[in-house]
């Protein structure tokens, strides 16, 4: 399996619901085509550079995937006919790139680790 980063740019437009509604459609398409979604990353509404189909703003999504080329190719044929994603684009990454990604995703764990661990002592040392 090779590792992917798909960004995608949503109608900024939708709903809090739809837009989780979205972003979950997206995930489960993935999953199902035999993907493994690592890193899920929510830019938020941001200015496009351009106007695309009368939008001059956008929600960003950016997916690092891992995955075999047909899932790729399934998810590029949803985007297709997927009416809240204006825009696309899935990068192959390259072996320099996976290894910055995979570390990033360590520190990240290895952050949340040390922070859940001193709340996780707090309730003890008050109760005695």
């Amino acid at each position: 399996m090779n590792y992917y980063e798909n960004i995608v740019i949503l109608d900024d437009a939708l709903s809090e619901e739809d837009l989780r509604a979205a972003i979950d459609k997206i995930k489960g398409v993935m999953q199902d085509a035999g993907g493994q979604i690592v890193k899920t990353d929510e830019w938020g509404i941001r200015k496009l550079a351009y106007e695309l189909n009368k939008h001059k703003r956008g929600f960003y999504v950016l997916y690092s995937l891992k995955a075999p080329a047909s899932a790729i190719q399934k998810l590029e044929e949803f985007y297709k006919i997927f009416d809240p994603a204006l825009k696309h684009m899935v990068i192959k990454l390259e072996k320099k790139q996976i290894r910055a990604l995979e570390a990033g995703i360590q520190a990240a764990a290895a952050a949340a680790a040390a922070s859940a661990e001193p709340a996780a002592s707090a309730p003890e040392e008050e109760a005695q």
